[in-house]
C-alpha cells in the first residue's frame, strides 16, 4: 500500500466525445455515439467505422514545427486545458522538478505515412517532414518544450497499456525523490498502418464495437488524448493503487484464463488497501472481441462477482489505442469529481444479448446512478498486445 497520497489535480481530455472536460462528461454519461463516424480513406477497398475527433486542431507554435503532427496536436489541447495547474506547480516546484511521462503507441505515424506517398509518388521527401514527428519518443519531447520543462522526461509505449503504466512510472519518480509533480497521460491518432493491421488480424468490427455481446465480431479504433498533473498537494481526485503484470503467453492474444488481469486487479486493490466490495464501479477494457471480453468476463467475474457495477465505453469512443488508459482513467476522474457529473456512470453499449458461455457481469445500464452512501473509489482496467496488464483505482479525495 503506496504511505504518500498522491492527487490528481486537474484533467485535460479530448476524445470523439469531444473536447474538453464538461463536452466530454456531457456525452460521457448520456452515452452518446456521436463520435463514431465511417471513413472512406484508411482501408484500402472499404469503409471502416472509428472514434474520431472532429475539426480543426490548433497550429502548434512555429519553434515545434519539426515535432507537428496531429498526435502532438491532439495532446496540446489536453495540456493547456490543465495549464493553470501545471504554471501553480512550476512556481511551487521549478522546471527542473516537474517530470513528463506520456504513452502512445502509434506517435506521428499518419504523417510519417503521407510523407512516404509523397516520396513514392515524386521521388522526394516533402520539406516539412521531420522524422521525430513518427518517433515514439515524440509525445514527451514535445510536451516538456511547449512547457519549458526540463525534469524526467519519457514516453511509455507498451501498446494498449500505455498511458495508464505511465500513472506507475510517475508515481516511482516521485517516491524517488527525483520530481515534485508529473504530467501524465498521453495520446494516439488514427493512422492506416494501425487500421490495415487490425484488419489484416480479423479484428475490426464490421459496424461499432458490441462489447461482452454474443454477436461481438470485433473492435473499432479512436482516438484521443488526455493529461493530469500528479502530486502530493491535494486535489479532487486520489491516485489509490495501481497493479501491473504480463502474461507472456502470446504477442497478440491473452492468457484465456484471465489470470494475469486478474493478478493485475488484485495487486491494485492490496496496493490501495482496498478489497473488491470497495470499488463502486470498474471501467471494463471490453475491446469487443471475442478472446479479450471472455478473458476479462472471466477475471473480473473471479474477483468482483456479478454485483459491481461496469461499463466498457469503447463504444462510445472506439479503443484509443496507446491513448485508452489514460483517457478512460480520466472518465473515472469525471465520474469522481462532483463539479462534472451530475450523479451518473458512464453506461455499456452494446446491443443486451448475453454470452451465456461468460459470466455475468453487471452491466450499466443508461441513466445509473452513482453509488451513494460510501466513499467513492472506481477502477480502469487496461491490456495491452504481448499481455501487458494494468489495473488503476482513483478515489473521490474529499467527502
Amino acid at each position: 500500500m503506496t504511505t504518500t497520497p498522491l492527487f490528481l489535480q486537474d484533467c485535460g481530455i479530448v476524445t470523439p466525445l469531444g473536447r474538453g472536460k464538461r463536452e466530454v462528461a456531457q456525452a460521457l454519461f448520456a452515452g452518446s455515439r456521436g463520435g463514431i463516424v465511417q471513413r472512406h480513406d484508411l482501408i484500402p477497398g472499404h469503409p471502416v467505422n472509428v472514434g474520431a475527433v472532429v475539426g480543426e486542431l490548433p497550429a502548434l507554435p512555429v519553434s515545434l514545427a519539426e515535432l507537428d503532427c496531429r498526435n502532438n496536436r491532439l495532446m496540446q489541447v489536453a495540456l493547456m486545458e490543465i495549464a493553470p495547474v501545471i504554471e501553480n506547480s512550476i512556481a511551487r516546484y521549478g522546471r527542473d522538478r516537474i517530470a513528463v511521462v506520456l504513452g502512445t503507441s502509434t506517435s506521428g505515424i499518419a504523417e510519417g505515412e503521407d510523407a512516404l506517398e509523397t516520396y513514392r509518388r515524386t521521388g522526394a521527401w516533402p520539406k516539412a517532414f521531420h522524422y521525430s514527428q513518427q518517433e515514439v519518443s515524440g509525445p514527451s519531447i514535445f510536451a516538456s518544450r511547449l512547457l519549458g520543462l526540463s525534469g524526467p522526461a519519457y514516453t511509455v509505449a507498451t501498446a494498449c497499456s500505455s498511458s495508464a503504466k505511465v500513472f506507475a512510472s510517475a508515481r516511482r519518480l516521485i517516491h524517488a525523490g527525483l520530481a515534485d509533480a508529473a504530467i501524465i497521460g498521453g495520446a494516439d491518432t488514427l493512422c492506416r498502418m494501425t487500421l490495415n493491421g487490425f484488419d489484416a488480424l480479423e479484428l475490426l468490427s464490421k459496424g461499432n464495437c458490441n462489447p461482452f455481446s454474443i454477436n461481438r465480431d470485433g473492435i473499432t479504433i479512436g482516438e484521443g488524448a488526455s493529461a493530469f498533473l500528479l502530486s502530493r498537494d491535494d486535489g479532487p481526485v486520489q491516485f489509490l493503487g495501481i497493479g501491473e503484470t504480463s502474461d507472456a503467453y502470446h504477442l497478440t492474444a491473452p492468457d484465456p484464463t484471465g489470470s494475469g488481469a486478474n493478478s493485475a486487479m488484485l495487486h491494485a486493490l492490496n496496493d490501495a488497501g482496498l478489497t473488491p466490495a470497495d470499488i463502486a464501479y470498474i471501467n471494463l477494457h471490453g475491446t469487443a472481441t471475442s478472446l479479450n471480453d471472455a478473458m476479462e468476463a472471466r477475471a473480473v467475474a473471479a474477483l468482483f462477482g456479478s454485483h459491481t457495477l461496469c461499463s466498457s465505453t469503447k463504444g462510445m469512443t472506439g479503443h484509443m489505442l496507446g491513448a485508452t488508459g489514460g483517457c478512460e482513467a480520466a472518465f473515472l476522474w469525471l465520474c469522481l469529481n462532483p463539479m462534472y457529473n451530475s450523479g451518473l456512470l458512464p453506461p455499456h453499449l452494446w446491443d443486451g444479448a448475453v454470452d451465456p458461455t461468460l459470466p455475468a457481469l453487471n452491466f450499466v445500464r443508461p441513466q445509473t446512478p452513482l453509488p451513494q452512501g460510501r466513499r467513492l473509489a472506481m477502477l480502469s482496467n487496461s491490456f495491452g498486445f504481448g499481455g501487458n496488464n494494468v489495473a488503476l483505482i482513483l478515489g473521490r479525495a474529499f467527502e
